[in-house]
């Protein structure tokens, strides 16, 4: 046994029966490594035993005194107990298959307020979603039916600049080639005329 392991006993009071603090109290057991163990008593309280490591075991102490909203801790009593070397592992110390069965359920039950409080909730917020919905679904079709005019007039827009630009183009070649006739007509009589100069001197 290490000197720094250290064992107590708890007594939580309140309403810690069929809400689930039970299994509350061995998920924290495991997730930080401590042994013991965790019962229900016939008055309605919780006993826990747990030993370890002193840090840990005053964390564990620590987590199970702030259970979740369902659990109301009244009374929380921890007294120093004598480590238990031949205890391994954290377990939950079942009682009769009556008592589980009393417990499963009424911890079912529970969650099952809870949850239907809290659907309760979201009906509201469901419905205003749904409101919002039908506001974006018409804003969409509206969207969607400018994008089908606006992706019309490109295309209208776009067929006109094409033949516009093909228009240009064959006047431009056009323009070209009469062009290069007339310059070729235009050389040929300079050339003439040079010729008919050449022959004056000659015989002159």
């Amino acid at each position: 046994m290490s000197m720094s392991e250290k064992a107590y006993k708890v007594k939580v009071s309140g309403r810690v029966q069929r809400i689930g603090y039970r299994r509350f109290v061995l998920e924290n057991a495991q997730e930080l490594g401590v042994d013991g163990y965790v019962r229900n008593e016939k008055d309605g309280s919780v006993s826990v035993f747990v030993q370890g490591d002193e840090a840990l075991v005053r964390q564990f102490l620590e987590r199970i005194r702030e259970p979740p909203r369902a659990v109301v801790i009244k009374d929380f009593e921890v007294k120093v107990a004598k480590v238990n070397p031949k205890m391994k592992f954290f377990n939950v110390n079942f009682g009769s298959l009556a008592e589980e069965l009393q417990e499963g359920f009424g911890s079912m039950e529970k969650e099952f307020r809870d949850y239907r409080r809290e659907f309760r909730g979201f009906v509201g917020e469901f419905r205003d979603y749904r409101e919002e919905f039908r506001d974006y679904r018409e804003e969409f079709r509206n969207f969607a039916e400018r994008t089908d005019k606006n992706f019309q007039m490109l295309a209208e827009r776009y067929g006109e600049i094409s033949e516009k630009l093909t228009q240009v183009l064959e006047t431009l070649q056009r323009e070209s080639a009469e062009t290069r006739r007339e310059l070729t007509r235009a050389v040929d009589a300079l050339t003439e005329l040079i010729k008919q100069f050449l022959t004056q001197r000659r015989s002159a």
